[in-house]
C-alpha cells in the first residue's frame, strides 16, 4: 500500500499494509498509532522494524480497529476485494468520513452500506477517478436533474486487439497499462473489462441512479474522466491528466482544493479525443460476479470501431 500524506493538512492515526519495508519505512516517518497487517508473522517481522509505542494489529480484527479504533475523522477504505466490506461499515458506525477506493463493498451491500452512511450523517467520498469526476460535475446538483452520467473506459492493456489477437496473451501483457500506474488486480480488471461492470454497479449506489441512466464510453486518452448530462441536456465533463493523486487529494480536501505543484494538462499537446461504444455481452453485471472476481475475469467486452 501507498500513501499521499498532504503534511499540512493532515495527520495519520492508523493504517493497514502488508509490505513490510516500505510499511515499516512510512511508520517510522509518520508516526501513526497503530499498525496493522494480515496475519500474525507479518506483524512479528513489522515489530522489529518500528517505534515499540506503536501498536500493531493483524487479520480481520486488525483491519476493523484501525477503520473505526481511533479518533480519526477520515478513513480511505483502499484494500482489495470485498474484505473492505466489513471495516467500511465499522467506521461508517463510528460516524467517520469515508474516502471509498475499494468498489467491492459498494458492489456487494451498497444498500446496505448508503443506507447505514445515511442514517449516521456520513460522506461515501469516491477515490475512483470516474466516481471522483462524476461527484465533481454534480457539484451538489439533485439525482432529479441527472438526465444521464457516462463512465469513461481507457479500453485497457488489451483495447487494440482483436478478438482472435487474445488467444495466448499472458498475464504480464495484461499488466501492461498503457495509461495508468495501478495495483496488479484492477489493472487485470482494467484488461478484461471487469472493473468498469463493477464500477457501473459503484455508480448505481453512490449516486441513486438507475442502471439505465448509466452509460460507458472506451476514450483510450483518459483525459475526459467522466461526463454528467442533465436533464436540459447541457453536459459537464471533468478532464484532467490521468493521475491518481488527484481524485485521492480530491477527496482528502473536499470541499477545498489543495495546490498542485506540478504541471497540468497542456492543451496544445493534444491530438484530439476518440471515443468507441462498449457493448457488454449476456446479462447485467451483478454481485457474483464481483465475487468471482477474486480469482478470475470472467467478463470480456468487445469494442466497436473506434471514431474521432
Amino acid at each position: 500500500m501507498s500513501f499521499l500524506i498532504i503534511r499540512s493538512c493532515f495527520r495519520s492515526k492508523a493504517w493497514r499494509g502488508n509490505n513490510v519495508e516500505p510499511l515499516a519505512e512510512q511508520t517510522r516517518r509518520f508516526k501513526p498509532k497503530k499498525v496493522s497487517v494480515a496475519n500474525k508473522e507479518l506483524a512479528g517481522r513489522l515489530a522489529s522494524e518500528i517505534p515499540a509505542d506503536i501498536e500493531i494489529l493483524y487479520g480481520d480484527e486488525g483491519l476493523i480497529e484501525i477503520a473505526a479504533g481511533t479518533d480519526a475523522e477520515f478513513v480511505v477504505t483502499a484494500v482489495v476485494g470485498d474484505q473492505g466490506l466489513r471495516p467500511t461499515l465499522a467506521a461508517v458506525e463510528a460516524g467517520k468520513n469515508i474516502g471509498l477506493a475499494n468498489k467491492e463493498t459498494l458492489v456487494s451491500a451498497g444498500h446496505i452500506v448508503t443506507e447505514l452512511a445515511s442514517r449516521k450523517g456520513v460522506r461515501l467520498l469516491p477515490i475512483d477517478s470516474e466516481h471522483s469526476a462524476i461527484f465533481q460535475c454534480l457539484n451538489g446538483e439533485p439525482a432529479e436533474r441527472i438526465h444521464k452520467i457516462t463512465l469513461t473506459a481507457s479500453g485497457g492493456s488489451f483495447r487494440d486487439r482483436k478478438r482472435e489477437e487474445l488467444q495466448g496473451v499472458t498475464v504480464e501483457d495484461a499488466l501492461k497499462h498503457p495509461n495508468w500506474s495501478m495495483g496488479a488486480k484492477i489493472t487485470i480488471d482494467s484488461a478484461t473489462m471487469v472493473n468498469k461492470g463493477l464500477e457501473v454497479m459503484e455508480a448505481h449506489w453512490l449516486f441513486g441512479l438507475s442502471y439505465d441512466q448509466i452509460e460507458v464510453l472506451i476514450h483510450p486518452e483518459s483525459i475526459i474522466h467522466s461526463f454528467v448530462e442533465f436533464v436540459d441536456h447541457s453536459i459537464i465533463a471533468q478532464m484532467g491528466s490521468p493521475d491518481m493523486r488527484v481524485p485521492i487529494q480530491y477527496a482528502l480536501t473536499y470541499p477545498d482544493r489543495c495546490v498542485r505543484r506540478r504541471r497540468g494538462l497542456i492543451w496544445r499537446r493534444l491530438d484530439g479525443f476518440i471515443f468507441a461504444r462498449w457493448i457488454m455481452t449476456g446479462s447485467r453485471v451483478s454481485g457474483w460476479r464481483s465475487r468471482a472476481d477474486e480469482s478470475a475475469a470472467p467478463c470480456r467486452p468487445y469494442l466497436t470501431p473506434p471514431t474521432k
